[in-house]
């Protein structure tokens, strides 16, 4: 798929995006109403073709009802395990 962003942890985080908008149960196109975007642009961010800065995050994480630390945890566990181990 060009343009697919190939980063673990963004993988993880989409991954975690797009469990959110289904735990939510809402559809892209109501995320993307919600955000006042196109449904195409919450695609791309759950596929990882589109990258997102944490202001777009805390904006998923307020629709999702969810803290913004909840898509950052495969990120966090995997950051502590890095500096224990050094």
């Amino acid at each position: 798929m060009p343009g697919k962003i190939y980063s673990v942890d963004q993988e993880s985080t989409t991954a975690l995006l797009k469990q959110a908008r289904i735990e939510a149960k809402l559809t892209q196109a109501q995320v993307a109403d919600k955000l006042g975007v196109t449904q195409s642009y919450v695609s791309k961010v759950e596929s990882g073709q589109t990258r997102i800065d944490v202001t777009s995050l805390k904006e998923f994480a307020r629709i999702y009802k969810k803290q913004v630390g909840w898509f950052l945890q495969w990120w966090l566990q995997k950051t502590t395990w890095e500096i224990k181990s050094e």
